[in-house]
């Protein structure tokens, strides 16, 4: 770990704003895409970048926004590491977008985001919060060693339970699916039902299957080495170095998530899921020059 002064810390994107307070990760996830050589990382993945001044910075940018809109975070890099128990930086952006009336859109896939409930339903009681939950393996066992530095599926599920019952809408992302590890109806259908149990609002899924380029490949190989002896031939005599790496079980799986979201009214187009998410009640109003 590793601290900067930042010059930056928000991103607009249409309505909403976007903001990484860490940079880096670990979790260990396999699959990460945030390892890939594009993201032009100067230092190990592992060796998280902190932006020290993030609050000073978010609140700064937020005085200067003439309408109020959702502030996401965790796109990137997940806003409830390890660290954040200690540091609390992702708590004190928080502060800074309930005390200037912004919205929030976290994203994560740590349990430590319920030491966090009580300000994301305060920020959810005046305009609006929603707290994404990434979920891609039923099976404890199996999850260990995809996600091995975060909590457990049924742990974040758990997580999903509590942040309703106060009222916070949430949504999973269902991905990655990885081809010939987690790509089966029984997982697939088990994160389904806990999903409707929970009541979540909707189900992110661009199709089953991972992707994988230049950086993060490389780390994923060694990991199907380590843990799937064989696997990461038939991963390359089938996909070759391909960006997009589909299930072959994609149609069916994807077939089942969208008769069952449709059964149920849970959103599962992800461009709905976006736009719901992206859209702040007060959005079109303008700030008081005395905010």
């Amino acid at each position: 770990m590793h601290f900067v002064e930042a010059k930056g810390i928000l991103t607009s994107r249409m309505s909403a704003c976007g903001m990484n307070v860490y940079r880096g990760c670990t979790h260990g996830c396999i699959y990460c895409d945030s390892r890939s050589r594009c993201y032009q990382f100067t230092h190990p993945f592992e060796d998280i970048e902190v932006k020290r001044n993030a609050p000073e910075l978010l609140e700064k940018a937020l005085r200067s926004k003439r309408k109020r809109c959702m502030v996401g975070t965790g796109s990137m890099s997940d806003p409830y590491m390890h660290c954040e128990e200690k540091l609390g930086l992702t708590r004190r952006c928080l502060e800074v977008i309930h005390r200037f009336g912004f919205g929030a859109a976290v994203q994560t896939k740590s349990d430590l985001v319920l030491r966090d409930i009580d300000l994301l339903a305060a920020i959810n009681d005046a305009g609006k919060c929603v707290v994404q939950m990434t979920l891609t393996t039923w099976d404890p066992a199996l999850c260990a060693i995809l996600e091995p530095g975060v909590c457990n599926t049924q742990r974040r599920v758990e997580a999903l339970a509590r942040l309703r019952e106060r009222g916070i809408p949430t949504v999973v992302w269902l991905t990655p699916i990885l081809p010939f590890i987690n790509d089966n109806e029984q997982n697939i259908r088990a994160i389904l039902n806990a999903c409707a149990e929970v009541g979540v609002a909707g189900i992110i899924c661009f199709g089953m299957g991972v992707t994988l380029r230049e950086g993060n490949r490389e780390y994923f190989y060694g990991a199907l080495d380590r843990h799937f002896p064989g696997l990461k031939r038939r991963y390359a005599q089938t996909y070759g170095n391909a960006y997009e790496v589909p299930s072959p079980e994609s149609s069916g799986l994807m077939a089942l998530l969208h008769s069952f979201c449709a059964a149920r009214g849970i959103m599962h187009d992800p461009d709905a899921c976006f736009e719901w998410m992206a859209d702040f009640p007060d959005r079109n109003v303008q700030l008081s020059m005395f905010d």
